[in-house]
């Protein structure tokens, strides 16, 4: 790991559950009766179109190379959930399409998403799944999810829940998300983002891993499943972090009284 302070800027932050990319609608908030699963024409469309913005972008622009997408062949037609490091504000949102089938892949997101211009608009209505922020949120999202699972959907799960732009370890996340592939009993897959100085241009190489499956342990309690899996998850993301080997932006965490 190249530990010399980057030449771009220094990111603070107080907290590892800090939002430190924040929208100009951060307290954006659906209502209660929108309808996260939307099975139109429209919404087939909407999804081609973005899988070949996400191509374009990936590959054309960004120039990603991921390692390990054969993994995921053998499943192609069975339901399973993807856990990831929050890194890129972009890539995050398109590149799964690329990975996990535009007709099967979801997401779940902070509400604050759909605020976002263009990408809150007209994409995440079709394929985003949004985190409640009260009882019958909370509850419409766990009977979506037990839905698109029967419907063998890919569901993306950034468990960092913020986005941190090239941040190259991982932060600590909660097992509460491991729920889903424990009450579904589903695989769990994981993409690690990484980071590698280029030779030309200033943003890094960006290299991704893709490992698993891992299975619910069904000799275990519900709450002991969630657990094993979210060790095996986080685990695995801290070995491939290791693979970044350039630190793009510097972060530092703000002492008390700073």
């Amino acid at each position: 790991m190249n530990t010399k302070p980057s030449k771009h800027h220094t990111i603070y932050y107080t907290s590892i559950t800090d939002d430190v990319v924040e929208s100009k609608k951060q307290d954006f908030t659906l209502p209660d009766n929108y309808q996260i699963i939307k099975h139109t024409p429209l919404n087939y469309l909407m999804r081609f179109l973005a899988a070949g913005f996400a191509y374009l972008f990936t590959y054309g622009i960004m120039h990603v190379k991921v390692i390990g997408r054969d993994k995921l062949f053998k499943y192609k037609n069975e339901g399973y959930f993807i856990y990831g490091n929050h890194t890129q504000m972009v890539n995050d949102v398109f590149m799964p399409l690329t990975l996990f089938g535009w007709k099967n892949y979801y997401a779940i997101a902070n509400q604050a998403n759909w605020g976002i211009p263009v990408i809150g608009k007209t994409l995440l209505p079709y394929g985003g799944l949004p985190v409640g922020k009260n009882i019958k949120q909370a509850i419409k999202l766990l009977k979506a999810v037990k839905t698109l699972t029967k419907e063998n959907a890919h569901i993306v799960i950034y468990p960092e829940a913020h986005v941190w732009p090239y941040y190259t370890s991982i932060r600590s996340f909660p097992e509460t998300s491991f729920n889903f592939p424990v009450q579904a009993n589903k695989a769990s897959f994981v993409m690690t983002t990484t980071y590698q100085k280029r030779k030309f241009g200033k943003h890094p190489k960006i290299t991704v891993y893709i490992d698993g499956p891992f299975f619910p342990d069904s000799t275990l309690t519900k709450k002991e499943q969630q657990k094993k899996l979210h060790d095996q998850v986080f685990d695995q993301l801290k070995k491939r972090s290791k693979n970044s080997s350039y630190q793009y932006y510097h972060y530092q965490k703000r002492e008390i009284g700073d």
